[in-house]
């Protein structure tokens, strides 16, 4: 039994290797965020030129970026992290809504944020899988592995963290959390029973498991509903779908909650003040 993971193996299991997908025909010299690191004087330090506006809006509503069919001559996503200026992503939900193979997908679109899966990095810290740590430690202690990891991760920036389904249930993570923005992929029950029947979930080895669901859903809901973004998720939707609502939803939420100097600028333009450009 363990009381905390060791830091070297904290920062072992959790690799961030940046592989920026760029478009063809774009030169490497050019691709934005290429750098962010610096080094001066051997100490190293974050580019201040991230956190200027980039002039970036949402490409929905530009009119110029929509072809006539309604398909967008730029993938949205690309433009998702000059928008967030490294704020991190956090999806949350029930085990098999689909999280980590979403993540996955949205980070590679963006081009400049990371696919970081907690409970991949706690089978990695362990060395045990999550049925393991159930079986060795119960569900208790591995709640105590899942906050520590988040606890480490949220210190990152621009990255789409896959979380588990339970980490709403402490308190102590939300904290976490909320330095990000938070995505809930809502899935009924039943849709994931046929998605995950027959796996080894520990929290779903009962005699009746879609009730079990959903009684943990009924459980979790209203730790659900404080998230900044809903994704309804059908039968019918594939991952790309998923990853497609994700997008949009996102661009209209950095529409409705500006960073608070959008606000002043905003506010000082209809006061008919000058803005520092």
């Amino acid at each position: 039994m363990w009381n905390a993971i060791s830091l070297t193996s904290l920062r072992t299991s959790i690799r961030i290797t940046w592989s920026p997908v760029i478009p063809t025909g774009t030169s490497t010299h050019s691709t934005p965020y290429a750098s962010t690191s610096l080094f001066a004087g051997g100490f190293e330090w974050e580019d201040p030129t991230d956190a200027f506006d980039q002039g970036v809006e949402n490409p929905f509503k530009n009119p110029d970026l929509v072809e006539g069919d309604g398909a967008m001559k730029i993938d949205p996503a690309r433009l998702l992290g000059p928008r967030l200026q490294g704020t991190n992503l956090y999806l949350i939900g029930m085990m098999g809504s689909g999280k980590s193979a979403v993540g996955d997908i949205v980070a590679r679109r963006m081009g400049t944020y990371n696919f970081l899966d907690t409970d991949v990095i706690i089978e990695k810290a362990t060395s045990m899988t999550i049925p393991e740590i159930f079986a060795s430690e119960g569900e208790d202690g591995f709640r105590s592995v899942e906050a520590q990891i988040l606890d480490s991760v949220h210190a990152y920036v621009r990255c789409v963290v896959s979380t588990g389904g339970g980490i709403v249930c402490r308190m102590q993570n939300w904290s976490k959390l909320q330095t990000g923005i938070v995505v809930w992929l809502d899935v009924e029950p039943e849709v994931i029973m046929k998605r995950i029947e027959g796996t080894d979930r520990p929290l779903l080895q009962t005699s009746d498991p879609l009730g079990t669901l959903k009684t943990l859903l009924d459980e979790r809901r209203e730790r659900y509903e404080q998230a900044d973004i809903r994704v309804e998720i059908t039968q019918d939707m594939t991952v790309e779908m998923v990853a497609d609502e994700i997008i949009r939803l996102m661009h209209d939420f950095i529409d409705e909650n500006p960073p608070a100097w959008k606000k002043a600028k905003a506010k000082a333009q209809t006061e008919g003040l000058d803005w520092v450009q």
